[in-house]
């Protein structure tokens, strides 16, 4: 996950400040030190970096803090506030045109994902029940123009072209095409290079002189730290730009671009992308990514992502299931379902408040998931249906039907059966006449989940 070796190191230097009763002047300045260490490590920008800490130090001292009853907790409070600011204070959101269609162009260097991540943009819109158009106007890479006819295709949204042709007019003509068809929104997906050379700059600023986009979106790659601010900063110079799109905050990024851009350009975070599926993104926000880099969790934006992305009807008839302990195989495979919907389990776990940082020592794997489905898959309807029919035999039937062995399906028989007793036990009556229920994914805790894994133990 990004931020994984920040979050890490940061929670090492705060650990030391929780330990004392009382902080001293020191113990501040030695925690910021390994913070701003932290912090180049990650790749954020050293002036960046340098001017953070001393904000925090110069807020870590006052009286208000060194007085404080916790004061481990105020410099924490004080370092989340910061990270807040740093990367932009407050969601910044689109500028939609008084008179459609709004024009979104999209820039930046080839292969930083800008013709997905358009796809991308237009099915979150399509979603809020807006009308977008894609725009291929990139005619020189190989395969583009088909690249945007599938994304689009699969995003639900009309792509236009006009083959090889000036891009400038492509842009022009798909405009037209917008107002005439009642398209409310246009996404320029423009044509990047490996570097940043004068014929690129050009031909963007023509198209920027000639449609006036309401809002001009660079897409940079997280994963190449200080370069992709480098890339940000000499876009911006020449084209002003509107806002940064940050993709593959899902990998190993180290996350200085995300905690540099806001400070070098000036130009705000407007989304980020989050994995490879056109719902993987999410609007950026600068407090709940505050929180997730300091091992809080982020509550807010998992309930965005459950609301969004699952099934509500079906998550209420589980829930009702599993009151009732009625949960068979057919339950566990619709749950393994709404599961996925959601992205990989490390990024569902890495928003659990408490959770966070304990991520990278957890026993899970994304896989298993695909492993118990294939298993579930090979069993007949009526196995699926009553699972204490399957015998030594259909195991083995089972087991060969779906490429494992015995013993993974007999590891999953025992799993389904803790799950059966721990919801029985979760439905009984405590002495105060209610159901002792935790609350999950349909009903059902995260944890109780076969391959979600569990907290490590102190």
């Amino acid at each position: 996950m990004a931020f994984e070796g920040l979050s890490e190191k940061l929670s090492a230097a705060f650990r030391k400040l929780r330990s004392k009763g009382k902080l001293t002047q020191d113990d501040v300045k030695s925690a910021m030190k390994e913070v701003r260490m932290a912090l180049l490590e990650a790749d954020v920008n050293y002036k960046v970096a340098k001017g953070f800490t001393a904000k925090v130090t110069e807020r870590a001292v006052g009286a208000d803090v060194m007085e404080s009853l916790t004061p481990g907790q105020m410099v924490i409070k004080i370092v989340n506030e910061e990270l807040t600011e740093l990367m932009g204070s407050e969601e910044s959101k689109i500028k939609f045109a008084s008179k459609p269609p709004t024009i979104i162009m999209m820039c930046g260097l080839q292969g930083s994902g800008k013709t997905t991540h358009s796809a991308k943009l237009a099915k979150m819109y399509k979603k809020q029940g807006h009308r977008p158009l894609l725009a291929a106007c990139d005619v020189y890479r190989p395969a583009a123009i088909e690249q945007l006819k599938v994304v689009g295709g699969q995003a639900g949204a009309p792509v236009f072209e006009m083959g090889q042709g000036d891009p400038i007019e492509i842009a022009k003509n798909a405009v037209s095409r917008a107002k005439d068809y009642g398209n409310d929104i246009v996404i320029l997906d423009t044509a990047g290079r490996l570097h940043i050379d004068e014929k690129l700059m050009n031909e963007l600023k023509e198209i920027k002189q000639e449609v006036k986009p309401d809002e001009i979106l660079l897409v940079v790659d997280s994963m190449t730290g200080q370069d992709a601010v480098n890339v940000a900063k000499s876009f911006d110079e020449l084209l002003d730009i509107t806002g940064v799109i940050l993709t593959k905050l899902d990998g190993d990024t180290r996350g200085g671009a995300a905690l540099s851009v806001k400070a070098v350009t000036g130009k705000p975070i407007k989304f980020a992308g989050i994995g490879e599926k056109l719902d993987d993104l999410e609007v950026f926000h600068p407090d709940r990514m505050a929180s997730r880099i300091l091992g809080m969790g982020d509550v807010l934006t998992l309930i965005e992502d459950a609301e969004n992305r699952l099934d509500q009807k079906k998550a209420e008839e589980m829930a009702r299931k599993f009151q009732q302990n009625k949960f068979d195989m057919n339950d566990l495979y619709e749950q393994l379902s709404q599961i996925k919907k959601m992205g990989s389990v490390k990024n569902i776990l890495s928003k659990i408040p408490g959770i966070g940082n304990q991520v990278k020592e957890m026993d899970f794997d994304d896989r298993q998931l695909d492993r118990i489905a294939a298993i579930i898959s090979s069993m007949t309807k009526k196995e699926r249906e009553d699972p204490s029919i399957i015998n030594p035999s259909r195991k083995r039937r089972i087991a060969a039907g779906s490429g494992m062995k015995p013993e993974d399906v007999n590891r999953l028989m025992k799993q389904y059966e803790q799950m059966r007793k721990f919801m029985k036990s979760m439905n009984s009556r405590g002495k105060d006449g209610k159901r002792k229920r935790l609350p999950g994914l349909g009903g059902i805790p995260f944890g109780a989940m076969p391959g979600m894994g569990r907290p490590p133990k102190k």
